[in-house]
């Protein structure tokens, strides 16, 4: 039965086309939303360039909450469509959504050893050992799930919204950058911080604690900040703030010492909430990172502060120690993967049968 899979992010988009439920996806392309008006037509293009034909389902995986409502809307995102008018678009006569993250949650159990690095704990096979498991990538925003292990050897993805919980802080020099970015934003999601606009709003804050005379001084060594002042002076003026891409660039190529600190403490960051996520789940088979920032910096991750601001959490830090990180470097889209096991998986129902439409 031919199918259609999407993973739809707030920045880009990727398609695949499956002949048949189990078989190799084809045609896997990126693009960018911004060049489309919506997913019909990005879709419809895409199908057309390949001469793909009608598909009959279709698995599209989204970076927003879902609900019972016809109308979908991305939350990082300028796409807003209607799903009845996206399946009449493509003739399809079963359409299912999922969360993003629960799509690539769906696809860790498949992922081949090839496609992960561990950063820490101890070697395991947690879906062998049927253990829990975290996940959290950023991206345009800060995606997290997880995995349990369900009955008759079946796995159950969650559906979040964890990125939008509140930023925490566990030395002087986060203090600061939190109580910049809270005068401007009011509350501080993780999403403010873990995500590419995240990236620059670091780069923002830590600059103005730079070019502030009355702002803490920084000392990298020790993360540690003098007790002064942090109200800016009106009278300072930001330079402009480079791209994620461009952030990400010159601090992977150490040319220039804002933009290492800036990753220095997203990575310090990231691994606070990740050993959040850790506890809170009781994921001992270990914290998956995937989205389409950190899989890109390559080893500076081991080089980084993740690791040992994940096992920062006092009483516990023996409890995180043996738990991995497992960085997700795969060259297909997993969530595509998890959103035909989505397909599979999900009990077939005929589109007039949706409570949702």
């Amino acid at each position: 039965m031919t199918r259609i899979l999407a993973d739809v992010g707030g920045t880009r988009a990727r398609f695949a086309w499956q002949p048949q439920s189990g078989e190799a996806l084809r045609c896997i392309t990126t693009v960018e939303c911004a060049s489309y008006a919506g997913p019909e037509e990005a879709l419809a293009a895409w199908l057309a360039h390949h001469r793909l034909g009608s598909p009959v389902e279709a698995a599209i995986a989204l970076a927003t909450p879902l609900s019972g409502e016809d109308e979908l809307r991305m939350t990082n995102g300028l796409w807003r469509f209607s799903r009845r008018r996206l399946a009449a678009r493509l003739g399809l006569q079963r359409l299912e959504f999922v969360n993003d993250f629960t799509a690539l949650a769906m696809a860790l159990p498949a992922l081949e050893p090839t496609e992960l690095r561990r950063i820490g704990g101890r070697v395991t096979n947690p879906f062998a050992q049927r253990q829990v498991v975290g996940l959290l990538g950023p991206g345009t925003g800060l995606g997290v799930s997880g995995l349990l292990p369900g009955p008759q050897g079946s796995w159950i993805a969650i559906a979040g919204e964890g990125g939008h919980v509140s930023l925490p802080s566990n030395d002087p020099l986060e203090d600061a950058v939190l109580q910049i970015l809270r005068a401007r934003f009011g509350h501080v999601s993780a999403e403010r911080v873990l995500s590419g606009e995240g990236l620059r709003n670091l780069w923002g804050a830590l600059q103005a604690l730079e070019l502030n005379p009355h702002a803490p001084e920084l000392n990298p060594n020790a993360h540690e900040l003098n007790p002064h002042a942090l109200e800016l002076n009106p009278q300072v003026v930001l330079e402009e703030v480079p791209s994620a891409t461009q952030i990400s660039e010159l601090a992977l190529r150490e040319q220039h010492p804002l933009a290492c600190r800036v990753l220095e403490v997203f990575c310090g960051l990231l691994g606070q909430i990740a050993g959040n996520l850790a506890l809170t789940l009781g994921a001992s088979g270990g914290i998956y990172i995937g989205g389409g920032i950190v899989p890109q910096w390559g080893t500076m991750l081991e080089r980084s502060r993740l690791r040992t601001c994940f096992e920062a959490k006092g009483r516990f830090r023996t409890y995180l120690e043996a738990i991995p990180l497992w960085v997700i470097d795969a060259s297909e889209p997993p969530a595509l993967r998890g959103a035909a096991r989505l397909l599979d998986e999900r009990r077939t129902c005929p589109l007039a049968a949706d409570p949702a439409w």
